[in-house]
């Protein structure tokens, strides 16, 4: 195929143009000319065409983005005007430029170019190769008489030639237009307007975390001061000492006020209390685990005096009312069916509402602030495409995912206490207290057993079992006039008997509290602390 280019500039500044194209017997042949051309770094050159008509067979067709020829076998002539080859002035003269050839999709074996002007040309260029190559085309030159020439040999498919020349700035009117192409980096660009918009999104988060400080601040500043004595110590009408806790927080009620989960350890210390306060028994009898086993023995059933949490508890071992079975052995906790604690950690999150020391249940707290922190992360992953490939505004997005970001990460500490639970944080700080320097020898022998057992499952759910037991490692359970801890006994295989020793009772009281731990966090239901 072979094609000779006339160029002729108007004065008006269009550039007249007639392709004269000789295709070889065999298949027509499709040329496409982009109308927006590169320019340099986020800049685009646009060119319209005006007027395209193809003589004899063929046609031609012009879009905003770019013009289609398509010539059938022979000599075909393709006429158009180009508007925007004309540069504006710099230096004293100024510049015409048009891809007079490229975009075939077969190779042309010789290209001619002719340019006609107002006024003689001053200098001529012609590039001929890939789009962006620099290489040079095979001949070109001014001339003297006949103006502006070029030639090129062997066009490969697809590959362009842009013809270039320089004539007397004020030769036709300048008409040369330019586009600002957008980038990733323009929509991403921290204009003053987006950076305000981020300042105001910066300070709405801010502001929320600000208030969850305050109310966060307010429990720092009472778990960091001082502390006056708690007094959990009381002394009856009858001269008896007896246990009690602030504020009535009972044990599994403890772990959940002061870091705001239902762990493992609450349900273990609230199965411990039940039998303290005599609505069940545990014995322990040789078994599997260490060679010792406990059996969970059904005293009382639940009454009005119970939690609903601890209701829950208690039906959790023995069924509605003890009706599903009287006793319960340890490793069938661990080795059977795991145990269902959904009720049991519902009731736990209920019940320190209904206490008034959170004003929201710390779970749902944390659910909803971790669902609306995943839903803005959604938003501003979709707000950030949307605005990335049009506008400059892509930031606001990213704004918006990072605070989503923050909310999700920071729904776990969404939940606050409110003042009576935050003062309830430092009475427990208090009671830890008291079980560090509580002294065995400063409770009356006849009441020693009973301050014992009361405050032990207040120690497992605060970690001071060893502290505690070790306190106490001399108690003599039978200093009340009955025999034994009243709700703890070690069966002795050969003689039946209950044999009240408290080193031994030191040494395995922990290995039930770990046993229960194992059982009990088996469904995954409620947080543990291994």
């Amino acid at each position: 195929m072979t094609s000779d280019v006339s160029l002729k500039l108007e004065r008006d500044g269009k550039l007249s143009v007639t392709e004269r194209v000789t295709v070889p017997p065999g298949s027509e042949v499709h040329r496409t000319v982009p109308l927006r051309q590169a320019a340099g770094e986020d800049v685009d050159r646009v060119f319209d065409i005006r007027g395209a008509e193809v003589g004899g067979p063929g046609s031609a067709r012009v879009t905003d983005e770019r013009l289609e020829l398509t010539l059938p076998p022979g000599e075909s002539t393709v006429d158009y005007q180009v508007v925007g080859a004309v540069g504006d002035p710099q230096g004293g003269t100024q510049q015409v430029d048009w891809r007079v050839s490229g975009g075939w999709d077969v190779s042309v074996q010789r290209s001619r170019i002719s340019f006609i002007a107002p006024n003689p040309a001053q200098s001529i260029d012609c590039r001929a190769g890939p789009v962006g190559s620099d290489d040079k085309c095979t001949n070109f030159r001014i001339g003297t008489t006949r103006g502006p020439r070029a030639e090129h040999t062997e066009l490969a498919e697809g590959d362009r030639i842009d013809f270039s020349v320089e004539l007397p700035e004020g030769t036709v009117p300048a008409n040369a237009e330019f586009d600002e192409t957008f980038s990733l980096d323009d929509a991403f660009e921290l204009s003053p307007m987006v950076a305000a918009a981020l300042a105001a999104l910066g300070l709405l988060v801010i502001g929320g975390f600000g208030l969850l400080w305050y109310t966060r601040g307010r429990d720092a500043r009472v778990s960091s001061g001082d502390v006056g004595p708690v007094d959990v110590l009381m002394t009856d009408e009858q001269g008896n000492v007896r246990f009690a806790s602030p504020d009535g927080v009972l044990p599994g009620q403890v772990g959940t006020v002061i870091d705001e989960y239902v762990d493992v350890v609450d349900v273990t210390a609230t199965i411990i209390d039940l039998a303290v306060r005599n609505y069940l028994w545990i014995e322990e009898i040789p078994g599997q685990q260490q060679g010792r086993d406990w059996r969970i023995v059904l005293l009382n059933p639940p009454d009005e005096s119970l939690r609903s949490y601890e209701r829950a508890v208690h039906e959790m071992l023995f069924g509605v009312d003890g009706a599903e079975r009287d006793q319960v052995m340890v490793s069938r906790l661990r080795s059977g069916s795991a145990p269902d604690l959904t009720r049991v950690r519902d009731r736990m999150y209920s019940d320190v509402v209904a206490q008034r020391w959170f004003s929201r249940r710390p779970d749902s707290e944390r659910n909803l602030f971790w669902w609306l922190g995943l839903g803005v992360v959604a938003c501003g992953v979709v707000l950030t495409a949307a605005l990335a490939p049009t506008t400059s505004f892509a930031l606001l997005g990213i704004g918006v995912l990072v605070g989503g970001v923050a909310l999700t990460f920071g729904a776990r500490i969404m939940p606050a206490r409110t003042k009576r639970g935050s003062s309830l944080v430092a009475q427990v700080r208090g009671l830890r207290d008291y079980l560090r320097s509580a002294s065995a020898d400063s409770i009356p022998l006849t009441d020693r057993e009973m301050v014992f057992s009361r405050s032990l499952p207040y120690a497992v759910v605060l970690g001071e079992t060893e502290r505690w037991l070790g306190e106490f490692a001399e108690l003599d359970p039978a200093a009340d006039g009955t025999p034994g801890l009243y709700w703890y006994g070690e069966l002795v295989e050969r003689t039946g008997h209950v044999v009240p020793d408290m080193r031994r009772f030191r040494e395995h009281f922990p290995m039930l509290v770990s046993v229960l731990d194992d059982a009990l966090a088996r469904p995954g239901q409620v947080r543990s602390l291994r």
